[in-house]
């Protein structure tokens, strides 16, 4: 018998690609996709790309008898939401706001990153899924981390394409604007670098340094490139032995001995990372599908742990690299 499972926010960027996933999912049935704004009309209206894959209507009716459930509302609505629906205990809640990602909100929620806790993932009915950004940083981190060799401030710079707004316009996601143009936004003080802080810190308590970060809002639709630097007195045979050896269990997660680009990721489930030592920095580059690695993908990569399956079910997704 197959999971059954619902998704809350379906109209939006990471609702969609749950959709595509779990229509394909071979252990998962998707039995509603909910929206406020879109209920009662085809799936395929919104997401026009599924016209032939599902008869399923956009719903703004619960159905709490789903196995699993996925929260894909936006950031500060998840939370009024479950005090307003009463979801059985027995239901798994995969949320991929940020309402639960800081320890001091997180209540019963694990912090849903695989390659720092996935022990305590695959033991956990609510799960947080992390930040797109954070995702791409932490495991561009980790593994220095959990050496005890982050000593030193990081300086990190990332670039993530306009899905990484939403899908509700704003004057920076316009195509007018967007187009043949790039900015910075968040200098400093972007809201992943809170669970950034606490993973870290989690691997190597005496990490007291700062974590500069300067986000850029990049003129292309999916995916996020961030660039890391801290100071390293070994060589870049040694930081990418270090970098396999932490990810050699983990099946999403490259580490590449050559330089990399975005488009190795897009539509994929992957992080590829590139570690390279110059002038006693290690420069680390980190490529992820924000909307997948970042969102969905990581969200069904959590489901497949918690319920034991093989972690990559679902999401063997890349058809062509253009």
């Amino acid at each position: 018998m197959k999971t059954t499972a619902g998704i809350v926010g379906a109209a939006g960027y990471t609702g969609g690609e749950l959709v595509r996933i779990l229509l394909q999912h071979p252990n998962v049935e998707l039995r509603f996709a909910y929206s406020r704004s879109q209920a009662g009309k085809p799936i395929c209206s919104v997401h026009k790309d599924l016209l032939g894959d599902t008869q399923l209507l956009f719903t703004d009716q619960m159905d709490t008898n789903v196995d699993v459930l996925f929260l894909a509302l936006p950031h500060g609505e998840t939370k009024p939401f479950l005090e307003q629906h009463a979801i059985s205990a027995d239901t798994i809640i995969i949320d991929l706001s940020n309402d639960f990602r800081l320890a001091a909100d997180a209540g019963d929620f694990v912090y849903g990153l695989p390659e720092l806790q996935r022990d305590k993932i695959s033991k956990a009915t609510r799960v947080a899924n992390p930040g797109c950004f954070a995702t791409a940083i932490q495991l561009g981190l980790l593994p220095l981390a959990a050496a005890g060799l982050l000593t030193a401030d990081v300086h990190i710079s990332a670039v993530t394409g306009s899905t990484g707004a939403g899908v509700s316009l704003s004057s920076t996601s316009h195509f007018s604007w967007r187009n043949n143009n790039l900015s910075v936004y968040k200098v400093f003080d972007h809201q992943h670098l809170g669970e950034i802080g606490e993973s870290i810190v989690q691997l190597q308590p005496s990490f007291d340094q700062h974590i500069h970060f300067i986000p850029y809002r990049g003129d292309f639709t999916r995916g996020i490139i961030a660039t890391m630097y801290t100071p390293f007195s070994d060589s870049t045979k040694d930081a990418q032995s270090l970098f396999s050896a932490y990810y050699e269990d983990h099946p999403f997660t490259i580490v590449s001995s050559e330089n990399i680009d975005l488009k190795m990721v897009v539509n994929t489930n992957k992080c590829v990372l590139y570690p390279m030592v110059k002038n006693g920095q290690l420069m680390v580059i980190s490529i992820i599908d924000n909307l997948l690695k970042g969102a969905s993908g990581q969200a069904v990569q959590n489901l497949n742990i918690i319920k034991g399956w093989d972690e990559r079910a679902g999401l063997q997704l890349k058809a062509s690299v253009y």
